[in-house]
């Protein structure tokens, strides 16, 4: 008989370490005192059909006993999103939505050669169910969260871990790789929930203002037509106006390549500055009842373990809300000059789609409160009207010469006074070129030569200053005399 109560060998030459056969029964499904499986699914966002709650916890089972590349299980995440985005209606594409979709997007290309000098892209225009925007999109996902997700990661594990009792510690064994397993599945799960619960709200894949899918041009036939419920406006219009924007958006990553590096360098540059409120985190793992682990979701869900930000943070986010206030401002103007004489409900769906990209839907909510990311162009008017502005001040040619380099882009205060944004330019460039031209005279020796152009050797510089001097002295001594 074994001295350790808590190791009992019960005549077994391999005993068990006693954290991981709990962990192994709980995620198994066997129960746990006062756990329920299907409680923790419900934690989870998973629906409570049987099937699906065995089949997932086969796979968690499976995925805590097998070693994660990082903190975060992307694997997991990937799964749920997938399960998430098939739970409700996501009928597979027909032939027919193929066509619709690619002639929107052909014909949005031609009404776009006629409003601004950008060239066309020569994509190919696809039509995407929701599962296939996961797809497409979740490399893009995971660039953007991991540095917020594996810090989130790590700190559960850690809560998880620092909430065992000593005695425990000590013989966690083969129990510590679960634990952080467990850690990389809560937030992997929690995560795959927010893109799937997205993919039902996104009408293209550059919806959010960001191009998650590189070399792409699409919409999703379904969500198209669920952005229309309650509009009474004619289906065409509404795709076809989508269209044009998704093309509008195409047609600026496409073409100015050094952008789609520019917003994303900006979103990981935010993520990464985000710290993770440890405090809160071991509290909620003290606080935790086994028998109601919503506790975690619900914490997750609304952004609990995010502190204030940092003026550092202030400074990153004042950046990312410009640089998507300008994108967006941008393809918002394309889009009214487009569809202004071609579709009679055009300013009617273009205020539609202003409130929606404002505001955010229930999805793109919870999906920031869960990373501490929101990709809304707060400032998307005041964007479209500088770029209107520019427009009627330098013509389409001047305006999109903007995008030809990231330091010509307005900035914040641009949009504070979109009216002033030229002169102040014209400032900025009168000054730099005021620079350049004293530099390239001091190169040239241009300061040391006198008023002739001749060149004036330092001996002779002296002679002339005592000369000065000389002069000066006499000068005075006549005017006493």
């Amino acid at each position: 008989m074994t001295s350790n109560p808590l190791n009992p060998s019960n005549g077994d030459e391999n005993p068990k370490d006693p954290l991981a056969e709990m962990l192994q029964n709980l995620m198994g499904g066997k129960g746990m005192g006062n756990i329920d499986p299907a409680e923790l699914a419900k934690a989870a966002g998973l629906p409570e059909d049987p099937n699906l709650l065995a089949q997932m916890f086969s796979q968690v089972q499976a995925m805590m006993s097998a070693s994660s590349e990082g903190p975060v299980n992307w694997q997991l995440a990937h799964e749920n999103a997938r399960r998430v985005a098939a739970s409700g209606s996501d009928p597979s594409v027909t032939s027919q939505q193929s066509r619709e979709i690619d002639e929107a997007l052909r014909l949005a290309e031609l009404w776009l050669d006629q409003v601004t000098e950008l060239p066309a892209t020569g994509l190919i225009g696809r039509a995407w169910s929701r599962a296939e925007w996961v797809e497409e999109t979740l490399g893009t996902w995971k660039r953007l969260t991991e540095p917020v997700a594996n810090s989130i990661a790590n700190a559960l594990t850690n809560a998880l871990s620092g909430q065992l009792p000593e005695e425990m510690k000590s013989m966690m064994g083969g129990a510590s790789s679960m634990l952080q397993n467990m850690g990389g599945a809560i937030f992997g799960m929690q995560l795959g929930q927010a893109i799937g619960a997205l993919s039902a709200e996104v009408v293209s894949s550059t919806d959010i203002g960001v191009p998650l899918a590189d070399l792409e041009m699409a919409l999703l036939p379904a969500n198209v037509a669920k952005f229309g419920e309650g509009l009474s406006l004619p289906e065409g219009d509404i795709r076809l106006f989508l269209a044009v924007r998704e093309a509008a958006h195409a047609r600026l990553f496409v073409q100015v390549p050094w952008l789609r590096g520019h917003l994303l360098g900006a979103i990981e540059a935010y993520a990464r500055g985000i710290h993770i409120d440890m405090t809160k985190i071991e509290e909620l793992a003290r606080e935790l009842d086994p028998g109601n682990p919503e506790g975690i979701q619900e914490a997750l869900s609304q952004g609990v373990f995010m502190p204030q930000r940092t003026p550092a943070q202030e400074q990153a986010l004042e950046k990312l809300e410009t640089a998507l206030a300008l994108v967006e401002g941008w393809v918002d103007e394309l889009t009214a000059a487009a569809t202004e004489k071609m579709l009679p409900s055009a300013s009617a769906l273009r205020e539609t789609v202003r409130r929606r990209r404002a505001t955010g839907g229930p999805a793109e909510h919870a999906f920031s409160s869960l990373v501490g990311l929101e990709l809304r162009p707060r400032r998307l008017r005041e964007a479209a009207t500088l770029w209107a502005s520019l427009k009627a001040e330098r013509g389409v040619a001047g305006r999109d010469a903007i995008w030809h380099h990231p330091d010509l882009l307005p900035t914040a205060e641009d949009l504070d006074d979109p009216q002033g944004f030229s002169s102040r330019r014209k400032l900025a460039e009168a000054s730099e070129t005021e620079v350049d031209d004293a530099l390239q005279k001091l190169l040239s020796g241009g300061f040391d030569k006198d008023e002739q152009g001749k060149p004036e050797s330092s001996a002779e510089a002296e002679v002339n200053d005592d000369d000065t001097g000389d002069d000066s002295n006499d000068d005075a001594g006549n005017a006493k005399s």
